[in-house]
């Protein structure tokens, strides 16, 4: 029996060829397994890629920042140092702050969100709930603009000033019939955050979800913010802002130590019996370390 020649594929023919975002990663990989310092005909070595296709890119990573060049060698430059020293960051942040927010979702039975904020949005980083709580628009990841929700209100009330004005320059678009539209208002409404400590979301965002944050914060500007959410919670949300409050210090405490302040001494349990909340079990917090080690 006879194969004529056009019925015969070659393995190479079914390898679709390389995206350009695929090639630029193997061009930065190429740093990896081979030096803090490349020529080109390193990269093309250790990347294989084609050397004008490898040397298009190097450029391209060059003025991004990705990459800086010496004469014929490549590094890493500022910006790939900058996204790395961010992941590390919110990676540290997110693994001191998961077995706070476990005892927190447990003692008050609602949604828990750590949140940062990037630009005029905030973005979470965790969220801790179970089924009961679908309702809320939230996922891990996901964003949201930060003037009408608990938790960007939290973090802008302590930040620089031209970080809130560029989120006012952007516009405070109407989400709900709720949403905090002006200028003035939002502006006194950071500042009775400033006051109280904690910000609340009265359905700004969407309608029928209700939520109290804290700010994670020392001295100075606040890095993230730690919020309860829920449906229908709105009669809650007094009762439950000091185990917010309490949750967020203990955060900030497994971070980088306990304050100078007597009051940033005070561990949740204090938070939330103050609050009137009830505490969980030895066996429940044992739980949570367990699984926060494992995370």
């Amino acid at each position: 029996m006879t194969t004529h020649a056009a019925e015969r594929v070659e393995p190479e023919a079914m390898v679709p060829p390389l995206s350009l975002l695929e090639k630029a990663a193997k061009v930065l990989g190429a740093f990896q397994s081979g030096g803090p310092r490349l020529t080109l005909t390193e990269v093309v070595q250790r990347s294989g890629i084609r050397r004008s296709s490898a040397h298009r890119i190097l450029d391209q990573l060059v003025q991004l920042r990705w990459l800086e060049r010496e004469g014929r060698d490549y590094r890493l430059g500022m910006g790939m140092l900058e996204l790395g020293a961010m992941a590390s960051h919110h990676n540290r942040l997110r693994r001191a702050a998961l077995p706070h927010l476990h005892a927190l979702h447990e003692a008050t039975g609602h949604l828990v969100h750590l949140t940062v904020l990037d630009g005029a949005e905030v973005v979470y980083l965790e969220r801790i709930g179970g089924s009961d709580d679908s309702g809320v628009p939230s996922r891990t990841g996901g964003r949201q603009p930060a003037y009408c929700t608990a938790s960007g209100k939290a973090i802008l009330a302590f930040s620089d000033a031209p970080v809130v004005e560029q989120v006012i320059r952007n516009g405070l678009r109407p989400r709900t019939p709720r949403t905090i539209t002006r200028p003035e208002p939002f502006r006194a409404e950071l500042a009775l955050v400033r006051e109280r400590g904690v910000a609340f979301d009265q359905e700004e965002g969407f309608r029928g979800v209700f939520c109290v944050a804290a700010p994670l914060r020392g001295a100075g500007r606040a890095v993230a913010a730690v919020s309860v959410c829920g449906h229908g919670v709105h009669r809650e949300l007094e009762r439950i802002a000091p185990a917010v409050r309490g949750c967020a210090r203990s955060v900030w405490q497994s971070m980088f130590g306990p304050g100078r302040r007597s009051e940033q001494r005070e561990r949740p349990a204090g938070a939330l019996a103050a609050a009137g909340v009830p505490q969980p079990s030895m066996d429940n917090m044992m739980t949570w370390l367990r699984f926060s080690e494992w995370m």
